[in-house]
C-alpha cells in the first residue's frame, strides 16, 4: 500500500492518527503565520522553534502508527 493511501485509511479508521494529523496541521498554520512576518521577536522565535519540534514529534508518531498498521496488512 502506498503512503498516501495508508494515510487516508488511517485518517478514517484511527482516532490517534487523526488527532496527531490535526495537531500537525494546526502547528503548520501557526508556523506559516509566523513566516509572513518580516521580523520575529525573541518570543516568536522561541515559539517557532517549539512548533517545529512539536510538528516533528507528531510526524514521527504518525509514521510510527503507519508502520505498525502495515504489520497487520
Amino acid at each position: 500500500m502506498r503512503e498516501e493511501e495508508l494515510k487516508k485509511l488511517l485518517l478514517k479508521e484511527n482516532e490517534e492518527f487523526r488527532k496527531a494529523n490535526k495537531l500537525h496541521q494546526q502547528y503548520e498554520k501557526k508556523l506559516e503565520k509566523l513566516k509572513t512576518k518580516s521580523y520575529l521577536t525573541e518570543s516568536e522565535r522561541q515559539e517557532e522553534k517549539e512548533l517545529k519540534k512539536k510538528k516533528l514529534i507528531l510526524k514521527d508518531k504518525m509514521y510510527f502508527l503507519m508502520s505498525e498498521y502495515k504489520k497487520f496488512l
